[in-house]
């Protein structure tokens, strides 16, 4: 199902626009805008890419997340030739890329 409020703010973030209940029925395109109001069909067909993009930045934040406690201590005592070695630092980061895959591509 589609999150017409989440497609619309992914493709027009600058416009002016109300919505009940995330019903595209209900969608009022404010005249201000310069984009003339999208088709519920324009926004259907959108939606598996807003999607995917959305998740694919919540894995991207999660990997940060875990890069920053789990692999930057490794690759800085890599760097300074500490006691880690710089294929323990990928390990990591492959471990982290394993344990979080970003979501595959939508098909067009």
């Amino acid at each position: 199902m589609t999150d017409y409020a989440t497609v619309l703010t992914a493709l027009h973030p600058d416009a002016l626009w109300g919505m009940t209940d995330d019903d595209y029925a209900t969608l009022v395109w404010d005249e201000s805008n310069t984009a003339k109001k999208p088709t519920k069909a324009k926004l259907d067909a959108e939606w598996p890419k807003v999607k995917h993009a959305r998740e694919k930045a919540a894995i991207e934040a999660q990997r940060r997340a875990r890069y920053q406690v789990e692999t930057d201590g490794l690759y800085f005592d890599a760097m300074r030739e500490d006691t880690p070695s710089l294929a323990a630092w990928r390990a990591a980061v492959d471990q982290i890329k394993a344990d979080l895959p970003y979501p595959e591509e939508p098909t067009a």
